[in-house]
């Protein structure tokens, strides 16, 4: 396990410090994942990040330096939070981000058409690289980041590596849980929200769902789409293993009737940290092996 750990280190060292600035033309054309075709700076200077998926990645290619507008949820890598932020985003101040003089703005899933319009009607170009609903889709996301900001060759390497990993991960379990029957898989599931406000989950057309499967699990929730799950369906599966956010994890198993759940009188509860699972970036890995360790050694 310690030997993953630190090959993914290297992946995203090298990835940072192994990339160059490609020679481009003047300016470049890009279609979105919105099907919005976009003139965007071959060689942008100034970026604002509108995703914390979006920050991550840019800062694993070593393009940190010409990210000058951020969210507030843009948390990660630490020294983001030194990049002014322009706000939430469902709450996005378009002032702020105007304030940040970017010639190139990238947001992400929860942007929404407003502020799109907003940046397309002042001339500011906006590329939208948004979570897909699986896995291998990272790669497709780290070539478009990488593109946009002058990244590519340091793309292809942390691409490459990624995939490098996965393949070691794959072989070294080729004997126990990747060759396993899905109903002989631990069941697992993972938590969004609970409470008052509804129970969600991560449903089998997500990433987090290839996450699960890859880690050794099997999501009680892979028969249905989106993120909605009943109460009476999680109580009845009385799942294996419970994945919650760290910060969520003691509200959870104190609340009834989650609290009476096998998972949590078992002491199966991994609290996970926030953005390896829920995003989709380089971390996922993290995630992968974090889950696949508790739950071998439980």
């Amino acid at each position: 396990m310690r030997n993953f750990t630190l090959l993914l280190g290297f992946v995203l060292l090298f990835a940072a410090c192994g990339g160059h600035k490609e020679p481009t033309a003047l300016n470049d054309t890009v279609t979105d994942d919105y099907g919005r075709t976009v003139v965007v700076p071959a060689q942008p200077q100034r970026v604002v990040s509108l995703s914390p998926a979006v920050t991550e990645i840019i800062y694993a290619l070593g393009a940190q330096d010409i990210l000058v507008g951020r969210t507030d949820f843009c948390e990660y890598p630490a020294e983001a939070q030194d990049i002014p932020s322009v706000g939430g985003i469902s709450n996005l101040n378009v002032e702020s981000i105007m304030s940040r003089n970017p010639d190139l703005v990238i947001s992400g899933s929860m942007v929404g058409k407003k502020v799109t319009d907003q940046m397309d009607a002042m001339g500011i170009p906006m590329v939208c690289v948004i979570e897909k609903p699986h896995f291998e889709a990272l790669y497709d996301n780290i070539a478009a980041i990488g593109r946009l900001v002058n990244k590519k060759s340091a793309a292809d390497s942390l691409i490459d590596n990624i995939k490098l990993v996965i393949e070691k991960l794959i072989a070294h379990n080729d004997n126990s849980q990747f060759s396993t029957l899905n109903s002989q898989l631990p069941s697992v599931y993972y938590v969004v929200g609970f409470g008052a406000s509804g129970n969600f989950t991560a449903g089998g057309n997500t990433f987090i769902n290839d996450i699960i499967r890859m880690a050794g699990g099997r999501n009680i929730a892979e028969d249905i789409e989106g993120w909605s799950y009943s109460l009476e369906a999680l109580v009845q599966e009385d799942p294996d293993y419970i994945i919650v956010r760290r910060e969520d994890s003691a509200a959870f198993c104190g609340m009834k009737p989650y609290n009476r759940l096998s998972a949590v009188r078992n002491g199966h509860v991994i609290g996970i940290v926030s953005g390896t699972l829920d995003l989709q970036v380089p971390r996922n890995i993290d995630a992968i092996l974090y889950l696949r360790q508790r739950m071998n050694n439980q």
